[in-house]
This record gives C-alpha cells, structure tokens and sequence, in this order.
C-alpha cells in the first residue's frame, strides 16, 4: 500500500482517508514529519522547547488531514503549512516563554530585501550590525547597548500585533504567510513590518 499511496497526490489521498482508509492518516503524518522538523526548528528562535514544538506540529498536522477541504483550501501542502504554523505559534504565546531573539536575528530582520527605495539603508544597517570577527571591548559594549536598546523599543513602541509579526518574521516568514497564521489581512501585515522596520532603525546608534 505504502507504493500506491506515494504514486497519489495528497488531495486524492485524503479522499481515499474519506472513504474510509485510516491507513493513510499514519503515511501522511509520516510524510511530513520532516517539516514539522523544520517548522519547529524556525520556530525555536522564540523561546519553546523544540520537542514541544514538534508535538505541537503534529498535532496541527493532524488538525489539518482532519479538516482539509479540497473544495475550499489551496493544495494540502500549503493548508497543512499553515496549520503546523499556526499551532506552533498559538503554543508559543500559550506558554509565556516567548523571548527576544539574540543579536544575529536582529539582523536577519534586515537581510530581506527591501521594499520601496529603503534598500541602501537596510544594508548600511546590516553592515552595522553584523558581527565582526574579532570586536574591541568598546564595540562589544556598543552592540551589547544596541541589542539591549532595541529590546526597549520592541517592548515600548511595538504594539501587540506589531510584536507578534516581529515574532514570525524572524523565523524567516514572510509577510504573506505571517497574515495567514494571524488571521489578518496581508496588507496589515505588510503594513506592520514596515513600520517595525522604521521604527528599529531609529534605535540605532551609528
């Protein structure tokens, strides 16, 4: 059965699993275990435990072979992306273990590309940032008040949504997928990434 279930598409598969074949349940748990794997590992940057993680994955994963409506959703790929995603998070939050990410992630913040004409400015500020090989006592004071000046601002400037998208962002989502995890549309997110951006700029000592 395992040979005539990898010749089948996903979505044929969860008709099979409507019709009554529970086998397929367990294949595709298995089939994507990996990206559960993945998720989890993304999703570590804010503060849960990655085994938790990856029971919280599988549990979304499960969320989705059980309400996967090929009439309805896009292909099972991209529901079950979302639903692995937005069970991770909603655990995340749960769990008030949430931190803020190290330095490095700050700067993957920038390392997208830019939109708009903010392109050069985006890289200056990841050339400011990025770590050097070797630092001076006087610049490692200096990144260490960065970090710990950005960390103030997140907590006083950024409202709670804007914190949340900072959140996903920083596991490497983009804005697209941050709207369809927090349920809003994609220009708010768009919208709410760029004025982080702007607003993390401004906490910047050059």
């Amino acid at each position: 059965m395992q040979d005539f279930y990898g010749q089948c598409s996903d979505e044929e598969l969860i008709l099979y699993l409507r019709d009554g074949d529970e086998n397929i349940i367990d294949y595709i748990m298995e089939k994507y275990k990996d990206l559960v794997k993945s998720k989890a590992k993304s999703m570590y940057i804010l503060g849960a435990d990655n085994d938790d993680l990856i029971q919280e994955g599988m549990i979304g994963l499960f969320k989705a072979v059980r309400d996967y409506d090929s009439g309805r959703d896009a292909s099972f790929f991209t529901f079950a992306d979302l639903c692995i995603s937005r069970q991770m998070y909603t655990a995340v939050q749960a769990s008030g273990r949430k931190k803020h990410a190290p330095l490095n992630s700050y700067i993957s913040l920038y390392s997208h590309v830019a939109s708009g004409n903010g392109q050069d400015e985006d890289a200056e500020l990841v050339s400011f940032l990025a770590s050097k090989a070797e630092l001076s006592p006087e610049e490692m004071m200096i990144d260490k008040e960065n970090v710990e000046n950005l960390e103030k601002t997140i907590e006083r400037e950024l409202s709670a949504f804007e914190k949340q998208v900072l959140d996903l962002y920083l596991t490497g989502m983009s804005y697209v997928q941050i709207a369809k995890v927090l349920g809003k549309d994609e220009k708010s997110a768009d919208n709410a990434l760029q004025r982080i951006k702007g607003k993390l700029k401004k906490t910047i000592k050059r």
